[in-house]
C-alpha cells in the first residue's frame, strides 16, 4: 500500500528501498580525491608519501563515523543484501532492479485476478511485477534519488489512493511511473543531517517495497496494508553511528496530495546498539479520510530485528527474527478509538507479523517462516478488492467500508530462496490467507462478464463477485537488482 511499502529511510527501508540512512557523499568524493593523490604521488616517487595527502588526510580521520557502517546488516528484513555496486561512479551510484512472478491461486479466480495485496495483482500468468532504473546522486553535499516503476506497480499503488479525486491535475496519472524522487542536502553535522524532499519510501510495517530486500515476497496484513511511500519532506538526524532520529510532513497517509487541508506528521527513531539488533519506531498523526476533515488517524509501528545465530563456517550460516506490532486509531466525524456506540462506532487497528529466516551454505539458500493477524473495524487500512473496477477513491458497495464494518484475518507464509549470486533471487513460497468475511476472489472472479461496466467499482445489474473467505497460492519470483 502502501501501503505497505512510514515506508523507508528507505516503507522508510533504505539502501533507498530499505528507506536507510544517507551515505555522506561528500566525505567518500573526498577519501577518492585523496586516494588518487596518493597514488599519483607513489607512481612519482615509490615510497613517497607527499605533504599535501598527509594534510588532506588528517582531517579525514577525524570524521565522524558512517551512520550504521560498523557492521553488516544486509541480513535485515527491508534491506538489500547486496554488498556493492556495479554502476558506481564519483556523482552517481546507480540501481537496476526487475521483479517478475508467476502466482499459483488455489482458488482458481477466471479473471486471474488477486484480492487484498499490494505486492502481486494476477495469478496464473507471468508478469512483470516491478521494473525500475534509477540511482542516487551526489556531489558536493548535494544528494538525490530518483527510481522509476515499470509493470504492476505502476497501477496497483496509485489505485489505492484516494486523495487524487481532490482537485485537478491527475495525481495518479503524473506519478504513477514513479517510486522515488528527491532531493536533498548533506550537512556535515554529528554523523550527519540529511534534509530531503519529493516521493520516499515509508518504513512503516518493516518490508520494503522492493521484494528482493524481503525476507518474503507477501508480507502480513501490518505491512501490506500499510503505507509504502509518502510525498513530503524529511530530515535524517544521526547523533551517532547507531542512531537515527527521523520527522516527517507529509501530504498524508500514502497519498500523492492532502485529502482535506491538514498535512500528516510522523517521527520515525531507528536504533541499531550492535551488529545484532535492530530496534525501530515510526509514529503518525493526520486527517486522511477524503471529504471528513474531522476524522484524525493516529498510527504507531514498532518493529525489532535480532540474529541469534551466526557461524559462517557451518552449514547454517545465519539464523534472525522479526516481531512488528501496529496500533492505530480513527477518531472524530462520527467514529472513535474508545468502546464505540451505534452513533459513533469504534474504528481502529490492532496487527502483529513475526518471521523467522534462516540461511544456509554461505547465503546461497534461505528459509523464512512466519505470519500475522490483524482487527481493523471499519476497515479504512483493508484495501479494497478491485471488483467491477473499484479504487481507494470509488469505493465499491459490494465490499463496504462503513465505520464499524468487521474484519478480522490472518496469514502464513513459508519462504525458500536460491541467492546464487547477490544480485539475484530465486523464489518460491506458500501462503495461506483468511478472513471473517468474504474478501478474496473465489473461482467466479471479481470482474463483470464482457469487463467493468460504468463508473469504476459501481454495481452491476446481474452480477455478483464470487468472493470467499481464504485463499492458498504458491508465490514464484525472479528478482534482480544492481
Amino acid at each position: 500500500m502502501p501501503s505497505n511499502p512510514m515506508l523507508e529511510d528507505s516503507q522508510v527501508a533504505p539502501a533507498a528501498a530499505e528507506r536507510a540512512p544517507r551515505r555522506s557523499v561528500a566525505r567518500t568524493a573526498r577519501q577518492r580525491r585523496q586516494a588518487a593523490v596518493l597514488l599519483a604521488a607513489r607512481l612519482l616517487i615509490p615510497g613517497a608519501q607527499p605533504v599535501v595527502a598527509q594534510q588532506d588526510a588528517a582531517p579525514a580521520a577525524r570524521k565522524a563515523a558512517e551512520p550504521f557502517a560498523f557492521a553488516d546488516f544486509t541480513w535485515l528484513n527491508g534491506t538489500s543484501r547486496t554488498k556493492e555496486s556495479v554502476l558506481d561512479s564519483a556523482v552517481f551510484t546507480g540501481e537496476f532492479r526487475v521483479d517478475s512472478s508467476f502466482i499459483y491461486d488455489f482458488n482458481h479466480p477466471q479473471d486471474h485476478t488477486l484480492v487484498g495485496t499490494s505486492e502481486s495483482g494476477r495469478t496464473n500468468e507471468v508478469q512483470v511485477q516491478q521494473l525500475g532504473i534509477g540511482g542516487d546522486f551526489h556531489h558536493d553535499n548535494v544528494i538525490g534519488r530518483l527510481m522509476t516503476q515499470f509493470g504492476m506497480y505502476s497501477t496497483m499503488t496509485p489505485r489505492n489512493d484516494a486523495s487524487p479525486s481532490r482537485g485537478q491535475w491527475n495525481l495518479a496519472d503524473a506519478y504513477r511511473y514513479v517510486s522515488e524522487a528527491y532531493g536533498g542536502y548533506h550537512i556535515d553535522k554529528w554523523n550527519g543531517i540529511n534534509i530531503e524532499a519529493g516521493i520516499f519510501m515509508s518504513y512503516v510495517g518493516l518490508f520494503s517495497y522492493y521484494n528482493f530486500d524481503n525476507w518474503t515476497y507477501q508480507p502480513s496484513y501490518v505491512s501490506s496494508n500499510t503505507p509504502w511511500f509518502f510525498n513530503g519532506m524529511w530530515v535524517q538526524i544521526f547523533p551517532s553511528d547507531r542512531l537515527k532520529i527521523e520527522p516527517w510532513i507529509v501530504n498524508g497517509w500514502q497519498s500523492y496530495g492532502m485529502f482535506n487541508s491538514t498535512p500528516g506528521v510522523g517521527l520515525q527513531i531507528l536504533w541499531r546498539p550492535n551488529g545484532s539488533v535492530s530496534v525501530l519506531s515510526n509514529n503518525y498523526w493526520g486527517k486522511d479520510t477524503l471529504g471528513n476533515p474531522d476524522r484524525a488517524r493516529m498510527h504507531t509501528d514498532d518493529s525489532i530485528q535480532v540474529k541469534y545465530y551466526d557461524s559462517p563456517a557451518r552449514r547454517l550460516d545465519k539464523a534472525a527474527f522479526s516481531l512488528t506490532i501496529d496500533a492505530g486509531c480513527e477518531s472524530g466525524g462520527g467514529v472513535n478509538c474508545s468502546a464505540g456506540s451505534p452513533a459513533s462506532p469504534s474504528q481502529y487497528f490492532l496487527g502483529y507479523m513475526v518471521y523467522n529466516r534462516f540461511w544456509f551454505a554461505r547465503d546461497r539458500y534461505g528459509l523464512a517462516i512466519g505470519g500475522g493477524q490483524i482487527e481493523n473495524p471499519g476497515r479504512y487500512l483493508v484495501l479494497p478488492p478491485p471488483i467491477n473496477g473499484a479504487t481507494a477513491s470509488s469505493g465499491t458497495p459490494y465490499f463496504t467500508e462503513n465505520p464499524g464494518d468487521p474484519f478480522r484475518a490472518w496469514d502464513a507464509s513459508l519462504t525458500f530462496d536460491f541467492m546464487p549470486k547477490q544480485f539475484a533471487t530465486f523464489r518460491f513460497e506458500l501462503d495461506r490467507r483468511a478472513a471473517n468475511v468474504p474478501y478474496f476472489a473465489g473461482p467466479g472472479g471479481v470482474t463483470p462478464p464482457g469487463g467493468n461496466s460504468g463508473p469504476a467499482g459501481s454495481l452491476v445489474p446481474g452480477f455478483s463477485p464470487d468472493l470467499v473467505k481464504s485463499e492458498a497460492r504458491i508465490n514464484t519470483a525472479l528478482l534482480v537488482k544492481f
